[in-house]
């Protein structure tokens, strides 16, 4: 009998997972990319995909059962992203884009660390832009508690805002409101409203929307700034990005029709169908997961 402490050691544990996610990510241009966020919110660089990579085909996860991913610990979200990693490289993902501001803060640097094989699009807030384009130097950020909390923020705004007075705006209930296909209620107004007002009072010009749900309310936050700050969406560099890393790896898919995409969520997915045409005009049905301990599972 081989003794426990050979048959377990770590050093074992870690060949046997090194050698399951080469199986898993000996990626070819025709898999799929894989997107996912705390919800909904995802969307909006999903759209960004589509219109960039028409051919590609597109898995996108909205983990509707842990939303808002803001209130979260460092740790529950760390957890939660491995157990969509291992749900997309099961679904044969060839890039893993984490369409999440808050997962990103969280977890990026641990599963590049973790999957070094597995290429990893995150998203960073827009601060370097913003801080070129801005001309009263002064600039809004929308993003949650997390985001602001997190290192890569941090990173960010210490790199790139020098000589630049950043405001901070964690909107609160804004991200539910959108997560309902509440885009321009009157609570969602009064929501905007109490971010961006102090805001403009400040002369702040430029916003960075940093939450993926928040660019879906965009009309609105150019209504209630009457047009007068400028704002930021950082979905379509995000899609270029994909579209570099998948270039240089030799991954862009080949084939002249479009793309299909598959949806999922841990949440209700007749409430996620529906609210699909409302954000990114589509309809489209949805299947549904559910988390089993730390992984995720089809329920049919």
């Amino acid at each position: 009998m081989i003794p426990p402490q050979s048959r377990y050691s770590s050093s074992r544990l870690a060949q046997a997972h090194a050698t399951i996610t080469r199986m898993q990510t000996a990626s070819n241009p025709h898999q799929p990319i894989g997107v996912y966020d705390s919800g909904v919110g995802g969307l909006s660089v999903l759209r960004a995909i589509r219109a960039t990579l028409p051919h590609e085909d597109l898995l996108y996860l909205g983990d509707q059962a842990n939303v808002p991913y803001g209130e979260r610990s460092l740790e529950e979200l760390r957890e939660l992203a491995r157990g969509v990693t291992r749900f997309m490289l099961a679904q044969s993902a060839k890039l893993i884009v984490i369409a999440c501001n808050t997962a990103s803060a969280a977890a990026l640097k641990a599963l590049r660390q973790e999957y070094p094989e597995v290429p990893f699009v995150g998203m960073e807030p827009a601060v370097k832009p913003a801080a070129e384009q801005t001309n009263s130097g002064k600039v809004g950020v929308l993003a949650t508690p997390s985001t602001f909390q997190g290192e890569l923020y941090a990173s960010v705004v210490e790199r790139f805002a020098n000589g630049v007075e950043i405001y901070q705006e964690t909107c609160p209930g804004l991200v539910s409101q959108i997560e309902q296909g509440r885009l321009e209620t009157p609570k969602t107004r009064r929501i905007l409203e109490a971010a961006l007002l102090p805001l403009m009072a400040r002369g702040v010009d430029t916003l960075v929307m940093g939450c993926t749900h928040f660019p879906f309310v965009i009309p609105l936050i150019e209504q209630i700034t009457e047009g007068k700050a400028r704002v930021i969406d950082p979905a379509p560099a995000v899609a270029r990005q994909t579209q570099r890393v998948l270039e240089e790896r030799g991954l862009l898919n080949p084939k002249p029709e479009a793309g299909i995409t598959r949806y999922f969520t841990t949440g209700d997915p007749a409430r996620f169908s529906r609210v699909l045409p409302r954000l990114i005009g589509l309809q489209a049905q949805a299947q549904a997961l559910r988390w089993q301990g730390k992984d995720l599972t089809p329920i049919n």
